[in-house]
């Protein structure tokens, strides 16, 4: 029954006639509510819903598997943007810190970059397959550390051997057989031969 303290005074005299014995004209069970059981469902779902957002309220010292998720997620990214920031952050008191020529090295070493369409035809020439772009651009990345690896260690044999920059080809084949000798870079022509 509904609750006379939410029921309108207009609403009333409709479920009072409906009270009384008054069958709808349609001859039986009415397919549309009184106007009053509208007002009521209404009001339910209004109260269903107020009670809903309670609930949510009060349920937040117990969240859902999908809140944990969601507060996870959350707050990893906001570490890892704490973390960015702080090595951007690094980044620029270390540049700050650069002389004029260690600020030009940093640059061209920043702008510099093996030429995709090239790294794209050699990774395609040894696989047989096309490849994606970012396929080509890990290896592009590759190569570039392992051209700077072979330039310190090239470095080193000029500065041991008593010259000064430029790097000659010989510092660059030295540094090569000194790589191969540690096996930081595998050697393709020898072939290890287990029986003569």
């Amino acid at each position: 029954m509904a609750d006379p303290d939410r029921v309108k005074p207009e609403d009333r005299v409709e479920l009072k006639s409906l009270g009384s014995g008054d069958a709808p004209a349609s001859g039986g069970v009415s397919n549309e509510p009184a106007a009053g059981h509208k007002e009521e469902a209404k009001a339910r779902s209004e109260d269903a819903a107020a009670a809903g957002e309670e609930d949510e309220e009060g349920s937040s010292l117990h969240p859902s598997p999908a809140k944990k998720l969601k507060l996870e997620q959350d707050k990893k990214k906001e570490k890892r943007q704490k973390v960015d920031e702080d090595e951007i952050q690094k980044m620029q008191v270390l540049v700050s810190s650069f002389s004029e020529e260690q600020l030009n090295r940093y640059e061209m070493y920043r702008r510099s970059a093996f030429p995709k369409a090239a790294i794209k035809r050699l990774v395609q020439s040894i696989t047989g397959s096309s490849v994606s772009q970012n396929v080509v651009i890990a290896m592009s990345g590759i190569s570039k550390v392992f051209a700077g690896e072979i330039v310190e260690e090239a470095l080193d044999v000029c500065e041991k051997w008593g010259d000064t920059p430029p790097l000659q080809p010989k510092h660059m084949r030295e540094a090569v057989r000194r790589l191969k000798s540690r096996e930081q870079i595998p050697n393709t022509k020898h072939k290890h031969i287990l029986f003569h």
